[in-house]
């Protein structure tokens, strides 16, 4: 059996883009209709235009995935039917998604339909591509931060299609970790409007050194041409070019050289691939910000991915631009078609279309003989010749015409048409798909009741550093503690099982201990998880934080019994999301990004799972693969933990450099802190407060004031710091 060949997937950000992209040989496109889709700016298509992109792609044996790769509010399913339903019946092959609520939707209402889980899902290993393998996903598109290892490892692991990014721009952040953007300027990359503060400039500072101001979160553009043979043996399915915001010349011209080497390499797979300098050339001329790097498929990470001096794109070379528009952009490619016309005396007229293996016949009325004017073969081949508005040309004109006979020439114009549209039904699929048993509206009924876990009341506490554990012993021993229904401990926080030990006894029999695991799990990480969850046995630890699908699916997968709670990381914004997490977890957490009348809306959608709300702390901007220090003054391990970002207005946004898992956590330049707000919110849901560098006194003092709320009604001490935010409460996201 042979080998299926890698997929070429190009982007298209408008009409022109898709039609350059199948003539430059992309076996599929990928874009956006005119919503849902995580390029909002992007020019993208109408519905008309997207379904005769379908059409025209199925012409030529091509695929088309549209994108819906953005977490939708509950009071947009209603939109979610009518939007992908045109869609959808006209043979749409596959949907990239981020919301897990709207993956679930899509797989029972658009059955047939190849569901992609988006890179914005952040899936890092096998395990939670395992959950999705079972749930119905046909495809993944991992992190772009896994190494070329991980991606043969998820893939002999789970068997499933991976589409792995090759060419383009890389985001600083793992892809649907990031809320910079969101928070500093109100607009969500999560919702497809990412405002790119990681193209401005930063000065890096530490306890002891200060890095002059430079560009440290702005990753160069990847290439991999070098690498085409090294990333289809490893197992990838396709090859996704980055680009949707990009001009078409781009697109048509990146595809045409990647499409050259992948043929090449399948032509003389044993040969090594030799670049040539033009197409080398032509691939640093189109759209590329200060360099070019291989991503991160045989390099962990480094200040030589970074754009350190400037972010901006280089010049173009016009004379290459010039050259892609006229090869690939000047003229829609048609598909070659041979028309027979039958006009015999006495005999039914017929017109047929042939183009490879499938042909159509159309009959019309009977050829009489001419009165006055018969028919001439000019006239016939005229008529049947007239395809300029569609997708055909005439490779080969066939008439059959006895002499002195009459057919109307607009009937011969009606016998074409009609053929022309039945050869692209034949060809594109005839079956029109209709939505599973679905009205065009978002069943209000839609979820399930669950059983009623318990309610939460009063707060809970996360603390990442010991410091701060030995600030909470002092509230579990004072009359407080009845305050308290939770407290979290990051899992990072100790160094063996004694320190763990200790701690536990302190605390056994005063609050439920949960423990919290790390942001980010990959392969490297298995042998830390194996022993963290022995750990997890320990007497007086209830349940565990998980912070990413993969944590979730671990532990899952290693019969962990104790009780599951989700981090904002784990976004739930809809009932759907709620339906395929009511059974797994014993409470999640209230997103980020909603504002506070959104959240009611999902509480009252989710009697069956409670939630708890954050009420104070640092937002985690980033979660990032790249290490700011690592950048500034190289892989200095443990040793530089103070490290800080500050930008142009002079706000410093803290960094903390996690070489455990070497990855770092960028958080916001001042805390969340709804002091104002947490007694509107403490009937509904329980209270969270996260302390992630704050020292002892800062904690206690802030700890007091929210406890003060709960006792009194009222703040009665001083908060240790003067500027906050009450992040998207008032206003929320786009």
């Amino acid at each position: 059996m042979t080998k299926k060949k890698v997929e070429l997937l190009a982007p298209a950000g408008n009409p022109e883009g898709f039609y350059g992209a199948v003539n430059a040989g992309a076996d599929a496109v990928y874009l956006a209709g005119s919503r849902f889709g995580a390029r909002a700016y992007a020019e993208n298509f109408s519905e008309t235009e997207l379904v005769e992109c379908i059409k025209y792609a199925h012409l030529f044996d091509r695929k088309i995935y549209l994108t819906v790769n953005t977490l939708i509010k509950e009071n947009e399913f209603s939109d979610l039917i009518e939007y992908i339903n045109p869609y959808y019946e006209a043979g749409l092959d596959g949907m990239i998604i981020q919301d897990i609520g709207v993956f679930i939707f899509i797989r029972d209402h658009f059955p047939g339909l190849e569901l992609h889980v988006s890179t914005q899902m952040t899936l890092t290993g096998k395990y939670g591509a395992g959950i999705l393998k079972k749930m119905g996903a046909s495809r993944i598109v991992p992190a772009r931060e896994l190494s070329l290892e991980e991606i043969r490892y998820i893939k002999s692991a789970t068997g499933l299609e991976l589409e792995v990014f090759i060419h383009g721009a890389m985001c600083y952040c793992y892809s649907g970790q990031c809320l910079f953007s969101s928070i500093v300027g109100g607009r969500s990359g999560n919702r497809g409007r990412c405002a790119q503060p990681c193209r401005l400039p930063y000065r890096i500072n530490s306890e002891r050194d200060t890095l002059a101001e430079c560009y440290p979160l702005s990753m160069k553009d990847m290439c991999t041409i070098d690498h085409i043979p090294e990333l289809i043996r490893a197992g990838v399915d396709s090859f996704k070019i980055e680009g949707r915001m990009k001009k078409p010349e781009y697109t048509a011209g990146v595809t045409s050289v990647y499409r050259k080497y992948i043929d090449r390499y399948y032509e003389q797979p044993d040969m090594a691939l030799q670049i040539e300098p033009e197409d080398r050339k032509l691939l640093g001329s189109l759209y590329i910000r200060s360099g070019l790097q291989k991503g991160y498929y045989f390099h962990k990470n480094g200040a030589d991915m970074i754009t350190l001096d400037s972010p901006s794109y280089g010049g173009n070379d016009e004379a290459m631009l010039e050259m892609v528009k006229n090869r690939y952009l000047a003229d829609i490619p048609k598909k070659k078609v041979r028309i027979k016309g039958s006009f015999l005396s006495g005999q039914k007229a017929h017109v047929t279309l042939t183009a490879g293996k499938h042909t159509r016949t159309i009959y019309g009325g009977m050829v009489e003989a001419a009165m006055n004017q018969p028919l001439t073969e000019e006239n016939i081949r005229k008529q049947l010749g007239k395809l300029g508005d569609t997708f055909w040309e005439a490779e080969e004109i066939i008439v059959e015409l006895d002499r002195e006979v009459f057919f109307p020439l607009k009937e011969i114009n009606e016998l074409r048409r009609q053929a022309v549209t039945a050869l692209t039904e034949a060809i594109t699929g005839s079956e029109v798909r209709r939505v599973s048993g679905m009205e065009a509206v978002y069943p209000v009924n839609s979820l399930k009741p669950g059983k009623l876990k318990t309610k939460l009341e009063g707060l809970s506490v996360y603390v990442r550093t010991k410091e701060q554990l030995s600030v909470l012993y002092e509230f579990m021993t004072s009359d407080l503690v009845k305050y308290f229904y939770r407290i979290y401990l990051d899992t990072d926080m100790f160094e063996d099982d004694n320190e763990l030990s200790a701690a536990l006894t302190y605390l056994s029999g005063k609050i439920p201990v949960y423990m919290a695991l790390p942001y980010v799990l990959r392969k490297e990480d298995e042998s830390y998880l194996a022993n963290i969850l022995k750990l997890f046995d320990f007497p007086g630890i209830q349940g565990c934080m998980v912070r990413s699908l993969e944590g979730y699916a671990y532990l899952r997968d290693h019969d962990y019994i104790g009780e599951y709670v989700s981090d904002t990381g784990i976004y739930i914004w809809n009932r759907q999301s709620v339906l395929f997490w009511q059974d797994k977890l014993q409470s999640a957490s209230l997103p980020l990004e909603l504002n506070k009348k959104e959240q009611r809306q999902l509480l009252q959608a989710s009697d069956s799972l409670p939630f708890e709300k954050i009420v104070y702390g640092r937002i985690p901007m980033m979660i990032t693969a790249n290490c700011i220090a690592k950048t500034a003054w190289g892989c200095g391990g443990p040793k530089k933990k103070s490290v800080f970002l500050t930008d142009r207005l002079h706000k410093k946004f803290p960094v903390i450099t996690n070489c455990r898992h070497c990855y770092n956590i960028i958080y916001n330049c001042v805390p969340l802190s709804l002091h104002g707000e947490a007694l509107k919110w403490k009937n509904n849901t329980g209270l969270r407060m996260d302390f992630t560098i704050e020292d002892a006194d800062e904690m206690t003092s802030i700890l007091r004031c929210f406890l003060d709320l709960l006792e009194y009604g009222e703040k009665r001490g001083n908060l240790p710091f003067h500027e906050y935010t009450t992040g998207h409460e008032k206003r929320g996201v786009e």
